[in-house]
């Protein structure tokens, strides 16, 4: 009722702008994943794509939602070895990602003062990277290799028009600020992409093509998988794992491991500070060790001093118990599992361009917001405790539509791991035992009875998001 009160005095524009969002809307719901995590880590998948399920009829993801909702249940049951569902809602996350993305870029280059958290979810590129390559690992359970190999083409294909796509958005926003009418010019310098090559797709596609006999095609993809390593140590800053994919010896065993949880997106809040006689715009940190200390500047030509907070998000690591995994074959060890691709690599990396986009929009809302609060308070400053009110009840609505969007897949592994052995043809018992830092077993999974081919693909996955 007090807030019912207080609205009565603000701005009607300022009302609209918050109203125009919804109270929901400028805040990411997040909280509802603790117990799923937790039945994730417990291994208790059928139990967490259960969670998911309530979740959604819960109305915890909303329509603006739904692609986060497709990747955490598609994930969800590919933990649940559920592949065909899993599948089918992995590729409703792809087919939203790419209807979702120029319309959200779009309606956020014409409203300048929506905040994020009021537009449709449209997915981080390496969510979308993940969707198909995790789409593969259900296709070779599956036994459906060619479908396997399509959605590894895919991901390299997205990957490899990066660079090109947020070359597009940043003239999209160039063009925005040049025709912006609300007197808050930013210079839209998205930083550059710099990652164009998976090692995991590479991995995946090249055991593909050996399965198929395609040999040349194999050598060729397992060059590209160097490449990954040797041109971009910015993401593979470790030694490149021992692969192979044929052996006069005998058969190829493949072991892919999924091991701890990606990072999750937080807020960090920042203020605004303004210097007119400079034509500046200072950003400073609020909070933590670096509270008060510069986060970045801008040059903008702004009338008055001011004082804004705003926040935009990151990415934080989830810290994995696992510290290796091993390979038995009827009780004897067969080899340890190598680091292939960090997740969380990938997904800072790839998260810089549209970060450094975010940025650059928050910061231009906030100003925007903070000018029209600022008009706002001093035509309600009438004086006495109700004029104190009124401006204080504007700075609440200014400050209560100004938050980070923390949408993001929460779900998906934080490192993948793999090993190549070779065996002779015949059925084995495999174990797969996930270790920790201080050498105990976490897991250890048992695949019992597993045939091992000679001119076929023999992939198998353990999981362990701990």
């Amino acid at each position: 009722m007090v807030a019912e009160r207080l609205l009565r005095f603000i701005s009607p524009g300022l009302v609209a702008l918050v109203l125009l969002a919804g109270c929901g809307s400028v805040s990411t719901r997040k909280d509802f994943y603790d117990p799923i995590t937790a039945e994730l880590r417990a291994q208790n998948y059928d139990a967490a794509v259960n969670g998911l399920q309530q979740a959604k009829e819960g109305g915890k993801y909303g329509k603006k939602d739904r692609l986060v909702y497709y990747l955490d249940a598609g994930l969800a049951h590919h933990y649940a070895a559920q592949f065909d569902s899993s599948n089918t809602r992995l590729h409703e996350a792809e087919e939203a990602a790419e209807n979702l993305f120029t319309k959200s870029i779009s309606r956020a280059v014409t409203s300048v003062l929506l905040n994020d958290n009021a537009l449709e979810y449209s997915g981080e590129d390496y969510e979308v990277l993940y969707s198909n390559l995790i789409k593969a690992l259900n296709y070779i359970a599956m036994d459906k290799f060619d479908d396997a190999f399509v959605e590894t083409r895919r991901a390299n294909l997205k990957l490899e028009q990066l660079e090109q796509k947020y070359a597009d958005v940043e003239e999209m926003f160039r063009q925005q600020s040049t025709n912006d009418t609300s007197g808050v010019v930013i210079d839209y310098d998205i930083k550059p992409v710099r990652f164009y090559n998976s090692a995991f797709a590479r991995y995946l596609s090249m055991h593909i093509y050996a399965a198929d006999g395609k040999w040349d095609d194999a050598r060729i993809d397992h060059d590209y998988l160097k490449q990954a390593f040797s041109l971009q140590p910015f993401i593979y800053g470790f030694d490149m794992p021992d692969v192979q994919y044929h052996s006069d010896e005998g058969a190829i065993l493949s072991v892919v491991a999924l091991a701890g949880l990606s990072p999750v997106k937080e807020a960090l809040n920042l203020r605004i500070r303004t210097d007119k006689d400079l034509d500046l715009v200072q950003i400073l940190y609020t909070d933590g060790e670096n509270e008060d200390q510069e986060y970045n500047h801008l040059p903008m030509a702004i009338s008055e001093d001011y004082y804004f907070k705003f926040a935009i998000p990151k990415l934080a690591d989830r810290v994995s118990v696992i510290s290796h995994a091993n390979v038995y074959v009827s009780g004897e060890l067969l080899g340890q599992l190598q680091l292939l691709e960090d997740v969380g690599s990938v997904a800072r990396e790839t998260f810089e361009a549209r970060s450094s986009l975010i940025y650059l929009r928050t910061v231009a809302r906030a100003v925007a917001k903070g000018l029209v609060a600022h008009k706002a308070k001093k035509k309600a400053d009438t004086g006495g405790l109700g004029g104190w009110l009124k401006k204080a009840a504007i700075d609440v609505v200014t400050d209560v539509s100004e938050n980070a969007d923390l949408r993001c897949a929460r779900l998906l592994p934080g490192r993948i791991l793999v090993g190549d052995f070779v065996l002779p043809a015949g059925e084995y018992d495999l174990t797969v035992e996930f270790i920790d830092h201080a050498g105990g077993l976490v897991s250890s999974q048992l695949i019992p009875g597993y045939r091992v081919v000679d001119g076929g693909l023999n992939m198998i996955e353990a999981v362990c998001l701990n």
